[in-house]
């Protein structure tokens, strides 16, 4: 048989798109598709804070974006607001020593999450502290704005592959294609409550009973709602999956992922399977060269097994893809920090938002096309031309996929 190359998709000229605006249910949402934007409102939103500045990010780097933001930060705490910023320890291993001192001089309190000094001092489990991450990314100003999604605090301008962010001293992960919003409105609370929660969490503080996840009343809520998940995968109540596998069981025409790591597992592989069974078109985005490679190869392995039921895979060329989202039937998007593999689902604290609104599904969708223009559609001869040591690599690494 003649093997050819995957089937390419138009390309269109790349260049930042202006974020998309619209608004649910008395909330302004703004989608941010590029780093350098989403920055700069940061920047912004925290020069312009009047009583408080609270911060989670899994990569926080000391390049110019994390030089900014740290600025802003330490201008406001010098101001006497209360500022906070939560780092992960592993995440952010390249953040200077320098940055978070002069931080701290500034008055900001800060907390690296699971620190391998937690783990040597006998606060918890050594192997807790290498696997469990912090893998949110939020920011809470005052008493209406807060972003929330998948962006680090990094400059990735310039940068469009691995090998770019390893020439500016990097981390590969720092992801450079990726969804954030910016809300501004009364439901910020939910947000700043998750970031308190953790906070008094890590500070080893009285927390009192955590809410219940509304998943009913998710699923029969009114166009135009809004809905907030911070998960804590060690409890099995408090996984994405109760909320994803519910969502993708409704769908009855479309089902679009956009994912930096797909190796879906348990229930959320089983549910994308019975959709496409009962006719549901079934497209899944992913990076073409991804910063995790072993992440790739497993999910490589199953690209046979998915396109012989029908989904549709699509590997994003030229760019790193770093997005967590997900459309259903054009009406329920799924914006967070939370990936489609075992680490999200199973082990890190994620934070995502359930949105039921039209004309957040039509931007979320406008950006998922744009990277598959920018793709080629995956085919059966792609993966037959793998050489045999690849399919080796490939067959192992889904092998471990539970623990990638």
């Amino acid at each position: 048989m003649h093997l050819t190359d995957p089937t390419p998709l138009p390309d269109r000229a790349s260049g930042c798109e202006a974020p998309a605006r619209v608004e649910v249910a008395g909330h302004e949402l703004t989608l941010f598709e590029e780093s350098p934007p989403v920055i700069a409102a940061m920047v912004e939103d925290i020069q312009a804070a009047k009583s408080r500045v609270w911060m989670e990010s899994y990569i926080f780097a000391g390049d110019d974006a994390g030089r900014a933001v740290a600025e802003a930060l330490a201008d406001r705490a010098k101001a006497g607001l209360d500022v906070r910023l939560m780092v992960d320890a592993w995440g952010s291993f390249s953040m200077p020593a320098a940055m978070l001192n002069r931080l701290r001089a500034a008055g900001v309190q800060i907390h690296v999450f699971h620190a391998l000094g937690e783990a040597l001092y006998g606060r918890l489990k050594f192997l807790r502290v290498l696997n469990q991450r912090n893998h949110r990314k939020l920011l809470v100003v005052d008493e209406r704005i807060a972003y929330f999604g998948g962006m680090n605090v990094v400059d990735q301008s310039g940068i469009r592959t691995p090998a770019d962010a390893k020439t500016r001293h990097l981390p590969a992960q720092a992801g450079w294609r990726d969804v954030h919003v910016r809300m501004v409105g009364p439901r910020q609370a939910e947000i700043a409550a998750s970031c308190q929660r953790l906070w008094r969490r890590v500070h080893h503080q009285r927390n009192g009973r955590q809410p219940r996840w509304p998943v009913q009343e998710m699923l029969r809520a009114p166009s135009g709602s809004l809905y907030f998940f911070d998960s804590r995968p060690t409890f099995k109540h408090r996984r994405p999956q109760r909320i994803l596998v519910p969502l993708i069981r409704q769908a009855r025409r479309e089902v679009t992922l956009s994912t930096a790591y797909f190796v879906p597992i348990g229930r959320v592989f089983r549910e994308l399977l019975r959709a496409r069974k009962r006719g549901v078109r079934v497209r899944v985005i992913v990076p073409g060269h991804s910063d995790v490679k072993v992440v790739q190869w497993a999910c490589r392995h199953f690209y046979e097994f998915l396109l012989k039921r029908g989904i549709r895979i699509y590997e994003r060329k030229d760019r790193m893809l770093h997005s967590k989202a997900m459309i259903v039937d054009g009406k329920w998007s799924v914006i967070g920090s939370c990936n489609l593999d075992a680490r999200s689902l199973r082990l890190n604290l994620e934070f995502f938002a359930v949105i039921h609104a039209p004309q957040v599904a039509l931007a979320l969708k406008r950006i998922c096309l744009e990277d598959m223009r920018n793709s080629v559609r995956v085919n059966a001869a792609y993966c037959q031309r793998r050489p045999w040591w690849q399919r080796l690599l490939d067959r192992t690494a889904w092998a471990l996929r539970k623990w990638l």
